[in-house]
């Protein structure tokens, strides 16, 4: 998003990807939940408008996406141009000052047993995540900015906290995202748009990203996409991306039937994949060592300091943040998984799953179409 104001022409700004569209007034950024770079170039036959855009000679054609790979933390990051050890969504379940059951960004609701407490009332968005977002940026400099996403989202906790600064269009379809996308471009003399197509990383979750399913999905996506960019008025450009990409995963190993994993554990957050372990007083470093010896080499296991040591949150952690990351980090390096077949019965049967390090989970395609003046 830096980028694309930097294109726009906002004060302080500069496009530093090589986006390709110098000279825009008006610029849509979509966003396909779940649709990797490594899975797209997979399905050339499949979503060929697409692949097309990634061998057309642009500058940049693949990103990567943050840590963990997942869509909290990569839309926030999206929207306030900054890593999640700076704007604080640091993952898919999250600890907070205050509370004893951990917090899940998407639904800004606390989780596990108990009452279901919606936390607008005791954690303000816009306080737990503080830094300005892009839309603001764009905003403050005249530019007309618009969200067209599905109607879950407006007035969200994720959206005011990340992505806070624009007029909502509810899309109830695909043709309606494609007609909200063109409508919105033309609002003002220079006209931000952030479209949300959420339908494919579903897909993934319960298909699997090798399933027909996912392929049929992606392929709608493929026309989504085709129809907005024969659309673009003059001097507009469509740009397609993702927030992380997503693996099948085989022979998980279960948190709560493993009796050495639990011990010294206070709560086990983040997901399947990348898993923020939070545990008793002092007891870190011996949950790091005995999750090593059951885990093994499929996965990565660190402890807080550790991680934060090796950026894997960012080149900096605020310090408001730290307390948010898991005591010990853990991360799977090929198809494997931690999950919770007892608290967490529904995402455990999930096929499809993301947050780790892998090339399949962190890169997500840049596609760009421009219609120059």
């Amino acid at each position: 998003m830096p980028s694309v104001l930097g294109v726009l022409g906002v004060a302080g700004e500069a496009d530093r990807i090589g986006l390709g569209t110098d000279g825009a007034r008006r610029v849509a950024v979509l966003l396909v939940d779940g649709m990797g770079a490594e899975l797209l170039a997979a399905h050339r036959d499949v979503a060929p408008f697409l692949n097309a855009a990634l061998t057309n000679g642009a500058p940049q054609r693949t990103l990567t996406a943050g840590f963990p790979s997942t869509t909290a933390t990569s839309l926030a990051s999206l929207g306030t141009g900054v890593p999640a050890g700076e704007h604080g969504i640091v993952g898919y379940l999250l600890a907070i000052p205050g509370h004893d059951r951990l917090m899940n960004p998407l639904n800004w609701r606390l989780t596990g047993k108990g009452p279901r407490v919606d936390l607008l009332k005791g954690v303000v968005p816009e306080q737990f995540q503080p830094v300005p977002t892009a839309f603001e940026r764009a905003g403050a400099e005249g530019v007309t900015v618009t969200q067209v996403a599905p109607t879950y989202q407006d007035g969200s906790g994720l959206t005011r906290a990340a992505l806070r600064g624009s007029e909502f269009r509810p899309c109830f379809s695909s043709g309606d995202l494609v007609d909200g996308v063109i409508t919105a471009l033309g609002q003002g003399d220079r006209s931000l748009v952030y479209a949300y197509h959420g339908d494919l990383d579903l897909t993934g979750h319960v298909r699997g990203p090798n399933s027909e399913a996912w392929a049929l999905e992606l392929a709608q996506v493929d026309l989504t996409v085709r129809l907005i960019a024969e659309r673009l008025p003059v001097g507009s450009a469509l740009i397609v991306t993702a927030d992380h990409g997503m693996v099948e995963i085989a022979e998980p190993v279960d948190f709560d039937t493993n009796s050495e994993l639990r011990v010294g554990v206070r709560a086990v957050g983040g997901e399947p994949r990348a898993r923020h372990v939070y545990t008793e007083p002092g007891a870190a470093d011996e949950v790091a060592a005995a999750w090593r010896t059951v885990l093994g080499a499929d996965f990565t296991v660190l402890t807080r300091a550790e991680v934060i040591a090796s950026g894997w949150f960012g080149p900096r952690v605020a310090a408001h943040v730290t307390a948010r990351i898991g005591d010990v980090v853990v991360v799977a390096n090929g198809h494997g998984a931690v999950t919770r077949s007892a608290a967490e019965p529904h995402h455990s049967r999930l096929i499809g799953h993301h947050g780790s390090l892998t090339s399949a989970e962190m890169l997500v395609p840049l596609c760009t179409y421009y219609e120059p003046f």
